[in-house]
């Protein structure tokens, strides 16, 4: 893929996974804010162009993974997206638990512990959209 087929591709992934609303708001600030343009053109298309695209491992499973990262790394925002995200992939909310539970283990108690607290808001927020 040239950089123009995998800014295509990457921005048909990146709606597909995060959903269009979050997308068109993470563009628009991108056209009105010179700093963030080139960093959004970057992740389009190589978190969303190179490796979302890879056909090595699904995309339930690139959700699951990311969610642990983000819980390891103590990345609220991006952990809030992905958890999100995530359904769009097919994950479900006893899958995101298990993985929850595990970066119990693996990353720590604390971590996983705000990790639950911030699915359940999610959890909340979707539920309450849904109903409306």
């Amino acid at each position: 893929m040239d950089e123009r087929e995998r800014h295509a591709k990457g921005m048909e992934i990146r709606r597909a996974v995060l959903g269009d609303a979050h997308v068109n708001r993470a563009q628009a600030n991108a056209n009105a804010n010179a700093l963030n343009a080139e960093f959004q053109d970057l992740i389009t298309r190589y978190a969303w162009g190179e490796i979302w695209t890879r056909p090595g491992l699904p995309r339930h499973t690139r959700s699951l993974l990311t969610i642990m990262a983000m819980v390891a790394l103590n990345r609220e925002e991006e952990l809030k997206l992905h958890l999100r995200a995530a359904a769009n992939n097919g994950v479900t909310r006893d899958e995101i638990k298990e993985v929850l539970l595990q970066a119990a283990i693996y990353c720590g108690v604390p971590a996983a512990n705000s990790a639950f607290h911030m699915a359940q808001e999610v959890f909340r927020q979707v539920d309450a959209e849904n109903a409306g």
